[in-house]
């Protein structure tokens, strides 16, 4: 099996911390990391651990990500409420009464976390070591104790420090023909799609993007005016962008014939990306992307489940395709079986399998009862996360034994405009410290003006809107909070 290794070598800009000063699964602020440093250099980051002598951890608080929006609190506040004290919501900036503080007691800060997990009135003070993704850490005196906890202001003493911090980025479909296309070009500028959104993108250690759409017009279009074919060029844009990986299983990538298809598939290889999903047969789009960062090996594996691209076989191009409902038929137990051992392989190969599934009823924020089953089967062969996208509405997530299911980010780049949920949707940040998930966080976005998005701060009243509907349809333990 061949793969293609990059190194995201580039440090993590210092104001990356801002996607997440709104606390976990909001976005904190609207203001964008700085630009890259200048140089070549692209060494991993090291370790943030230190020896056992000197080792420390951040104190944290911890909360129910549906009530994270916002949040922050200063380090007097924690010592405070490490020392017995209480808090109301509404020093928080947020809206309530007072909160149900919990304590770690020696070697039980898992069960504060667990409290919080199930009482969204519950706040936690616990070592960081003990986070999940199910739960929330709020940023204390501007600096967020998971992605920069060596600059965190509250920290005690641990046998132990944080492994190497590793963030990455997974946005929703990115459709760059169409009216995008004739917006780029009469921009003269493939980057255009990406102004707003650049620099935080860039500032991840891996970002990857659901491209829906072919490079090429070499055939006939298949789909009439729904047929979605961007120039070449916009790789380069993908690339100064940020992104890694592309996912190629989707609807859209055979739009114009199969020739078409072979042709993006290698431009985007050769355009220096990781890619999976697709290729010249069943054998090709199988492979993973296989991608370092910082270290820390990702393997990534995508589906098609909606059909339209013609599904890869032996000697034939295509796409990686899972017959299932609702747009090709019941679920095709075989096709399953193949995917979960695909999962299986990967497993023994990579640190973190992250599968990337293209699903679902279009226009809706409700998963498709099939979309848990397929999601759950993919966890228990050894899927890290599932993360999906095709409705072009954010749908809601849930943990499956621990691990993060994100059935809908919405759209990214798209030009659509007949409803207001199309122009929205989430970008998912997972923060690991080594090869553990810590937290999970939804960055609201929105498309504006030249189908331009742009990130949306805690502040916005449609980024509560957003992250509204996706808590109407999560699972446990995100639920928790949904009245």
């Amino acid at each position: 099996m061949s793969s293609r290794a990059l190194v995201r070598g580039r440090s993590r800009r210092e104001a990356l911390a801002l996607t997440a000063a709104g606390a976990v699964l909001a976005a904190g602020c609207t203001s964008s990391p700085p630009a890259p440093s200048p140089g070549p250099s692209r060494s991993p980051r090291p370790s943030t651990s230190r020896s056992k002598a000197a080792a420390r951890l951040p104190l944290v608080l911890a909360v129910h990500p549906t009530r994270a929006l916002g949040l922050a609190a200063g380090r007097g506040l924690v010592a405070d409420l490490r020392d017995g004290g209480s808090v109301a919501w509404e020093q928080l900036g947020g809206q309530g009464g007072r909160a149900r503080v919990v304590r770690g007691a020696p070697g039980s800060d898992r069960e504060a976390v667990t409290a919080v997990r199930h009482d969204p009135d519950a706040i936690a003070v616990v070592r960081a070591d003990a986070l999940d993704p199910s739960v929330a850490a709020l940023p204390v005196d501007g600096r967020d104790p998971v992605t920069e906890p060596g600059r965190y202001p509250v920290t005690v003493a641990s046998e132990k420090g944080p492994d190497m911090v590793v963030t990455t980025l997974w946005t929703g479909d990115i459709m760059l023909g169409r009216r995008v296309g004739e917006g780029i070009a009469r921009a003269g500028d493939p980057g255009m799609p990406f102004a707003r959104t650049r620099r935080r993108l860039r500032a991840a250690d891996l970002t990857v993007g659901n491209l829906e759409c072919t490079l090429s017009r070499a055939g006939e279009p298949t789909q009439g005016g729904d047929s979605f074919a961007a120039d070449p060029a916009v790789l380069g844009a993908l690339r100064g962008a940020g992104f890694d990986v592309l996912l190629l299983a989707n609807n859209h990538l055979g739009d114009f014939g199969t020739e078409a298809l072979r042709r993006t598939v290698r431009a985007v290889r050769e355009g220096g990306f990781a890619a999976t999903g697709a290729g010249e047969n069943l054998a090709a789009a199988r492979e993973p992307a296989i991608v370092r960062a910082q270290g820390l090996r990702f393997g990534i594996l995508a589906f098609n489940a909606i059909g339209e691209t013609p599904a890869a076989g032996r000697a034939t191009p295509g796409a990686v395709q899972v017959r299932m409902p609702p747009r090709t038929g019941p679920l095709d137990m075989p096709n399953l079986a193949a995917l979960e051992a695909s999962v299986r392989d990967l497993r023994r190969q990579v640190d973190v399998v992250v599968v990337c599934p293209h699903w679902g009823q279009q226009y809706t924020h409700r998963p498709v009862e099939e979309q848990h089953t397929v999601a759950r089967r993919l966890v228990d062969a050894g899927a890290d996360a599932v993360i999906g996208s095709h409705p072009h509405w954010v749908q809601g997530i849930e943990l499956y034994r621990d691990q993060l299911v994100a059935h809908s980010l919405g759209n990214f780049v798209f030009d659509m405009d007949f409803s207001r949920q199309v122009r929205q949707g989430v970008v998912l940040e997972l923060v690991f410290w080594g090869a553990r998930a810590m937290a999970a966080r939804l960055l609201p976005v929105r498309i504006g003006d030249g189908h331009v998005p742009h990130f949306l701060g805690a502040g916005s009243g449609e980024a509560r809107e957003i992250l509204a509907d996706v808590w109407r349809t999560s699972g446990e333990p995100f639920s928790e909070g949904v009245e």
